[in-house]
Order: structure tokens, then C-alpha cells, then sequence
């Protein structure tokens, strides 16, 4: 499997003082690293609202590249927490702390604690696209069916 180099930074001294686990991969197989909850005390995280949970951590990847940040679905299914802008992107050139914006569409309060697993990062090669302004499109069969036009 073919790799890229990635520097992480941690970003909070809170972590260093815990032995926090860096992201790393569930399995051999896996797609997306685990990002973990990086918080001081308990967040509790309420029906129907959404927090920004960070993670102490920064990353610098090479050009061409992107970070998602997608939801685990373990926490989806077993306790309806989501995330709202899923998948997240991180830019080639975004140095900050990476955050994550978490929503409980449950029913009971989910708590988060220090170390977490949270969400899932996975590296992406970026393309970015040459625009030609054109006055007509290549006629599909589908042409401008919109939603639902294949039906259920």
C-alpha cells in the first residue's frame, strides 16, 4: 500500500502530560485513522446540539493532498452521533488544531472524554479543476433529470 508522509504537532500540552495515543489505524485494512477527543473534562453533548471537540492535534501533508474528517459509524449507530459538516476537509495548507464538529441526533446525552475515539481521518489525492466556460453541455440520457428522476 502506498503511503505519504504526514507531520503531526501536537498542539496542547495536555496531551503530552497524558500519553495520548496518536491517530493510528484500527486494522491493516482500515481507510481512515482515529482521531480522538482531546478535553480537559467530560463535554456532554445534548439532543439536538452540536460542539466543536477538539483534538490537540495539527497536521502539515504534502501538496496534492487533503485530510477528510468523516464520522465512525460505531458512534452513528449505537448512539446517533454524527458529524454536521460530514466529511470534513482539511487543506494541504491549514495548520490549526483540527477540530471536530460533532451532533447528537439521539435521544439521550452522550458524554466525551479525554482520549475518545471520535471521528476518522483519511488522506485523499486532490485534483483541482481547469473551468472552460462553454454555451452548451454533451447531452446524457439522463440529461437534466434532477432527484428521484430514477424513481425509489
Amino acid at each position: 500500500m502506498e503511503t505519504i508522509p504526514v507531520k503531526i504537532k501536537i498542539c496542547n500540552p495536555v496531551l503530552a502530560d497524558n500519553g495520548f495515543s496518536l491517530p493510528d489505524y484500527a486494522s491493516q485494512g482500515s481507510s481512515g485513522m482515529d482521531l480522538r477527543a482531546c478535553v480537559e473534562k467530560p463535554v456532554i453533548l445534548e439532543p439536538g446540539r452540536v460542539k466543536l471537540i477538539p483534538t490537540g492535534l495539527a497536521i502539515s501533508m504534502p501538496p496534492g493532498f487533503e485530510a477528510q474528517i468523516r464520522p465512525r459509524s460505531g458512534l452513528a449507530l449505537k448512539h446517533g452521533i454524527g458529524m454536521v459538516n460530514a466529511p470534513g476537509t482539511i487543506d494541504q495548507d491549514y495548520r490549526g488544531e483540527i477540530g471536530i464538529i460533532l451532533i447528537n441526533f439521539g435521544e439521550t446525552p452522550f458524554v466525551i472524554s479525554m482520549g475518545d475515539r471520535i471521528a476518522q481521518m483519511v488522506f485523499s489525492k486532490v485534483y483541482r479543476a481547469d473551468l472552460k466556460l462553454v454555451a452548451e453541455l454533451d447531452d446524457t440520457m439522463r440529461g437534466k433529470g434532477g432527484f428521484g428522476h430514477s424513481g425509489v
